[in-house]
């Protein structure tokens, strides 16, 4: 559902990354070949010792444990582990990881103008780029939030902190190098040969700075790409990026890696967390969908539980928290029969989703704000979820189809450009060995090197993925204009005073007239069709409005407010 490069899965990782009572990011132990891999979760109140003496005796053994949330990373021989540890009072349930042999497919969403059989390569939106970067022209989206004049007032302070929480971050991009924070980055999902490919280094944990999918790489630039005469500049030129690598290179995310850096972010005090996924490999996670077996409604509870937990505990320590909103084309208060889960581990059959007791996670989640994805036109772009039950905010993810009539229909420029890692436009064919664009793809990829001979990479993709860093880039501006000095280094706002200053400031948007949106002109079937509730200061389409970077540094917070 929500945006990823390619089609998500899994829920638990055999080497995941845990946080442990020795300390942060220590890697579980790979698991001998006859052993299985599980994610347990203690039921509330449980201590430790117990939730360990529980899982023992259902045959398991404790690799790492995310104390925090009750969290633990198990192996057991036996295959009815999960039934037993189901059955443990103790226990909410355990969630395994299981291979399947094939690597996940490419988003249809995010890159569909390289899969169009005849993209159009006119003209499209365009930024003003008033004193800004050179490639800012393109980026209609920080016109659109006013994120060009908002930088005259407050371009974002370094000690504020955004965490990319993504298949991680390019740090060797000149736009993003200036900005990146090593010291609290870190890697939580090792590579998983399965569907990662052969791993790039001994211990399967590629490098913080890296990322060999790109999506986290491109999310990040919109957040925070340096405004320093190069390439481009994101929404917060001036905050500090921190790469939370909890998604695989092949963009699965998995529940225990999620977690584990979700629990970091709140430890370390990151003031803004960006999410542009969904937890793997349910579209919807139910707690008893008579359609699953009970070993699968089983694991959906301890995903359903493990999330509400990590994403509370993270608003607890101050940390305020973007999703994506997700790119199924449907209204997340009514949704359809779920036919692409479980994507990891078996194949996926019809679920009726009852939308009393399913939850798409993290969006659904608690003290999540949720984003909601318009193209150039301002119009919901036609895959781009929606709904009053759950659309907090809008903000630009792109519509490669927006500008029907017009010579901008089918246009790469109507995404979103954004830094891209070289290595992964290489794989994908779009710029050669020597680190050139290919012919055809000049439209779409863009290079630019500084004086020194340091180069960054950019391409376009279309998303929620791609409107979520716009909202979190405007909530870190908040954070960096009204936040407070806490501590001795620290600097931070409460996450319901930025959440709340996001909506008052973001741009009312009506909906349309007729209500009732529809695709037919761009080529989509009346499942695409689109009814937009609720009035002009809030609606199913965008929420309180599309995010306003200008108003959100320009408009004083509300009387008595408490950062």
């Amino acid at each position: 559902m929500v945006s990823k490069r390619f089609t998500a899965g899994a829920v638990a990782v055999a080497a995941s990354l845990a946080l442990t009572v020795t300390g942060l990011g220590v890697p579980a132990t790979a698991a001998p070949s006859d052993t299985r891999t599980f994610t347990v979760l203690a039921e509330n109140g449980v201590s430790t010792d117990a939730a360990i003496a529980a899982i023992k005796a259902a045959g398991g053994t404790v690799v790492s444990r995310t104390d925090d949330v009750g969290l633990f990373q198990v192996t057991s021989e036996r295959a009815d582990f999960a039934s037993r540890a189901t059955a443990a009072g103790a226990l909410v349930g355990a969630a395994e990881e299981k291979a399947i042999g094939r690597k996940p497919k490419l988003d249809r969403v995010e890159q569909e103008h390289l899969l169009a059989a005849a993209a159009a390569k006119g003209k499209a939106a365009k930024g003003k780029a008033k004193k800004m970067d050179p490639l800012d022209d393109k980026l209609w989206g920080l016109d659109m939030i006013r994120a060009d004049q908002a930088r005259k007032i407050e371009p974002g302070d370094r000690r504020v902190t955004v965490g990319v929480l993504d298949t991680g971050v390019d740090a060797s991009q000149p736009d993003l190098a200036p900005n990146f924070n090593w010291a609290l980055s870190r890697n939580f999902a090792p590579d998983l040969p399965d569907v990662d490919g052969p791993c790039e280094v001994a211990s399967c944990l590629d490098p913080v700075g890296t990322d060999d999918g790109g999506h986290g790489t491109h999310v990040a630039g919109t957040i925070g790409a340096a405004a320093n005469g190069f390439g481009l500049s994101g929404v917060a030129p001036k905050i500090s990026l921190v790469e939370l690598k909890g998604g695989q290179d092949s963009g699965y995310f998995f529940l225990n890696p999620v977690v584990n850096a979700l629990v970091h972010a709140g430890r370390s005090g990151l003031d803004v967390v960006n999410m542009s996924f969904y937890v793997d490999p349910w579209l919807y996670n139910c707690a008893a969908n008579p359609a699953d077996s009970p070993e699968a409604q089983a694991e959906q509870r301890t995903i359903i539980e493990a999330m509400k937990r990590a994403l509370t505990f993270a608003h607890r320590k101050g940390v305020t928290l973007v999703g994506a909103l997700g790119n199924n084309h449907e209204d997340l208060g009514d949704p359809r029969t779920d036919v692409s889960s479980p994507d990891y581990g078996a194949d996926p059959y019809p679920r009726p989703i009852d939308n009393a007791s399913c939850w798409d996670l993290p969006t659904e989640g608690p003290h999540v704000i949720s984003v909601s994805a318009v193209g150039p036109s301002g119009k919901k772009a036609d895959y781009s979820n929606y709904g009053t039950e759950q659309t907090s905010v809008a903000a630009p993810g792109g519509w490669f189809r927006d500008g029907f009539g017009t010579d901008t229909y089918r246009a790469d420029a109507n995404m979103i450009l954004s830094t891209y890692p070289k290595k992964v436009l290489q794989e994908e064919g779009s710029v050669d060995e020597n680190g050139n664009i290919v012919a055809g793809f000049e439209n779409s990829v863009f290079k630019q090197c500084t004086a020194k001979g340091e180069c960054g990479w950019y391409t376009y993709l279309q998303g929620t993925s791609m409107a979520s860093p716009h909202a979190a880039g405007v909530a870190a501006l908040i954070v960096s204009k009204w936040g407070k000095k806490q501590g001795r280094d620290g600097y931070g706002m409460a996450p319901d005073q930025v959440e709340q200053h996001l909506y008052r400031t973001a741009a009312e948007h009506a909906c349309p007239e007729p209500r009732l949106q529809t695709y037919t002109n761009e080529g989509r079937s009346d499942e695409f069709n689109a009814y937009c509730a609720g009035s002009l200061n809030f609606n199913g389409f965008y929420g309180y409005g599309i995010v306003d970077a200008y108003a959100a540094v320009k408009t004083p917070l509300k009387p008595n407010a408490r950062p």
